[in-house]
């Protein structure tokens, strides 16, 4: 009973939206070229759905590669910034002007740097545009750690290892699980720019590009709302994972 209250929330809310939806194009009599409805979209799932699981799969491994490999490189970067005020105070302006440069434009850059290079030219996206949320997190979360709690354990002969563990590590993982959450949605926009900009690319951006040269409408919002499955499936993984290494964090409702 209780797991049914969790879940027809969400449930419900889809169904309103998708009412609202169907309504909405029905009173305003809106043509499927300028807005297509939910009626309208799943003829064209059924009629692509083969197309839809080959590159739908294509697009989430390419996505969680890469946003595993931000989770590696942003958690290392923001553990050396936590620890260092000197490399917090070198390395924050290089990384929020990185972020600030639209990734839309380093896409055609990328794209041209390694032709053919299809997979590769996704991942980089993904994981450039998906690890800096995290590496901020994980340097908030360790550069306002206690140092009352550090130096007990210090006074007590534990070495630097064990505060990670016992004290640093804990203290981040609400905040690299907040930010993790944020890095998911990022990295599918990351890897569905890059599937639209190469010429011989796959995934559910190449789909999409498809249905637009095509003028297939009906196929562009089913690809759109592939993505939105994709990303939630992807988001309430996250969140199992909070639950399992930081449920402990969550305040309990009464």
């Amino acid at each position: 009973m209780r797991s049914l209250r969790k879940i027809w929330p969400p449930l419900a809310a889809i169904l309103v939206f998708l009412v609202f939806w169907e309504w909405l194009v029905w009173v305003n009599g809106w043509p499927n070229y300028k807005m297509a409805s939910p009626s309208d979209i799943w003829p064209a799932f059924w009629k692509f759905r083969w197309l839809f699981l080959e590159y739908g799969w294509q697009t989430l491994w390419r996505t969680v590669v890469g946003l595993l490999l931000a989770v590696v490189v942003g958690a290392g970067i923001g553990m050396i910034m936590g620890f260092s005020k000197t490399m917090r105070d070198a390395l924050y302006p290089l990384l929020v002007g990185f972020n600030a440069i639209p990734k839309a434009t380093v896409v055609p850059v990328i794209a041209l740097m390694f032709v053919g290079a299809h997979d590769f030219n996704t991942i980089l996206i993904a994981f450039m545009i998906s690890f800096f949320p995290i590496a901020v997190s994980i340097s908030i979360g360790l550069s306002t750690l206690e140092p009352e709690y550090r130096d007990i354990l210090r006074s007590l002969g534990a070495s630097n290892f064990t505060i990670f563990r016992k004290i640093a590590l804990p203290k981040t993982l609400p905040e690299f699980f907040g930010a993790l959450k944020v890095s998911v949605t990022l990295a599918f926009i990351g890897t569905n720019l890059m599937e639209i900009v190469e010429p011989h690319g796959r995934g559910l951006g190449h789909l999409f590009d498809s249905g637009k040269i095509s003028a297939d409408y009906p196929l562009m919002f089913a690809v759109l709302i592939a993505l939105a499955v994709l990303g939630i499936v992807l988001f309430y993984v996250v969140v199992v994972l909070e639950r399992i290494f930081a449920g402990w964090a969550e305040r309990q409702e009464t």
